[in-house]
């Protein structure tokens, strides 16, 4: 008997501690909420962990992954469906604010001007080729869907394109394949070998908004709400913008 109880007291003590609060995201506010959180724990003693996945992923995570989140971050699409679903406690829904898809190109490349949708083309159209990420599954990527989207527009049909199915678009551009890549900004300002050209016009809407809220599987409601409350304070917003996310879209 005595044994049993030192083993299970010597395994208890290699179990990692458990988080005071978990954040479920997608990975395009994934750097940036691990800073927060960082900062949030060093500030109050209070742990975070932030558990990010493919949007494909995400809803299965938050409505069955362990531990159990406390925050969530989605987009307001998303967002409305677990709302719908009774996932979120409304009255802690808040905007997070609006991440863009970008040109990337290899570092030491020229950077194109494409301020407008004619000069994009006109880049696009001379491109070797622009490398992202496959839509559709494994990733079900969300970003990959938009960009999809604007390469069979009629203006832009004529690019020479190759979609990444087992890695990222950037990820691909950095180990040399083609010579351009579209991918939220946040993915790539945290790319080695790469480089942000800009932000692609807005005027044809490129971007993923982001919401947060407290899931109404927190066994921790009242310190989820106040992580939710610290992200989303006005002080907060040079620090997103840090990782590419715009608080006022």
């Amino acid at each position: 008997m005595r044994s049993l109880a030192v083993a299970f007291l010597l395994s208890a003590s290699v179990l990692p501690a458990c988080a005071d609060i978990v954040v479920v995201c997608p990975p395009l506010v994934r750097d940036g909420l691990q800073d927060f959180a960082a900062t949030y724990t060093k500030t109050t003693g209070k742990a975070v962990s932030v558990r990010a996945d493919v949007m494909g992923k995400i809803m299965d995570d938050i409505a069955g992954g362990v531990p159990a989140p406390d925050v969530v971050l989605l987009p307001p699409n998303l967002m409305n469906s677990l709302a719908s679903q009774g996932g979120i406690r409304p009255q802690t829904r808040t905007q997070v604010g609006r991440v863009e898809i970008a040109l990337a190109v290899r570092a030491g490349a020229p950077h194109p001007d494409i301020s407008t949708v004619s000069k994009l083309k006109a880049v696009l159209h001379n491109a070797q080729l622009v490398v992202y990420t496959q839509p559709g599954p494994p990733r079900n990527s969300m970003e990959a869907g938009i960009i999809d989207g604007l390469m069979h527009r009629p203006e832009f049909a004529d690019t020479r394109t190759k979609t990444i199915a087992d890695s990222s678009g950037i990820s691909a551009l950095a180990n040399g394949e083609g010579d351009m890549a579209m991918q939220v900004v946040p993915a790539v300002t945290a790319q080695r070998g790469v480089e942000l050209v800009g932000p692609l016009p807005p005027e044809l809407g490129a971007h993923i908004d982001t919401e947060t809220a407290v899931s109404t599987r927190s066994s921790n409601i009242a310190e989820a709400a106040e992580f939710v409350r610290y992200i989303t304070r006005p002080d907060a917003a040079p620090e997103w913008k840090k990782f590419g996310l715009d608080r006022q879209p």
